[in-house]
């Protein structure tokens, strides 16, 4: 059981969902989400998902669904662990590693169909930041070898106290 946006219809798997939906949604795009939560929950902006999550649930519909949708599993520690279906939440069509997106799924969460121009900056913008990771564990990697090869001050760096004395 689940509900539908009362603005979009697009399915929420709880109140929750619901709630973080609407107001996402609103903060975002200062649109008709905006327009109904001004209109159903005043003062919608100072409450947290705990006290806005039943009041939009009194409000929208409960609707069935057969499935949990990608987009709304996350926030309950569901990501990144496999389950005996046999893939990884978030990583599907060959999408893996930090700032993985699945194109058809951002363009199934938005308003229709990315461009071709659109596909080519987030394909390019998945591989920078691909390449800013890599950067980022080298260069940690490099610090902690670095780290394990200096010796510790006032370590014996291989002089003998015989040595000092020439």
């Amino acid at each position: 059981m689940g509900f539908s946006c009362p603005v979009c219809a697009v399915p929420q798997q709880d109140a929750t969902h619901l709630a973080n939906h609407l107001a996402f949604t609103a903060m975002v795009n200062n649109d008709d989400h905006e327009t109904w939560l001004d209109e159903h929950v005043p003062e919608w902006s100072e409450h947290g998902e705990a006290e806005l999550a039943p009041k939009v649930a009194e409000l929208a519909s409960e609707a069935d669904y057969e499935q949990v949708f990608e987009d709304t599993a996350h926030a309950h520690g569901h990501d990144g662990h496999t389950h005996q279906h046999g893939h990884r939440h978030g990583h599907q069509r060959g999408q893996s590693g930090p700032g993985a997106v699945d194109p058809e799924a951002a363009a199934a969460a938005g308003r229709g169909s990315l461009d071709e121009e659109a596909r080519s900056i987030l394909a390019e913008a998945r591989e920078m930041t691909a390449e800013m990771i890599d950067t980022d564990t080298e260069a940690e990697a490099g610090a902690e070898a670095d780290e394990e090869s200096e010796p510790e001050p006032g370590s014996n760096t291989g002089a003998t106290s015989g040595d000092a004395d020439k």
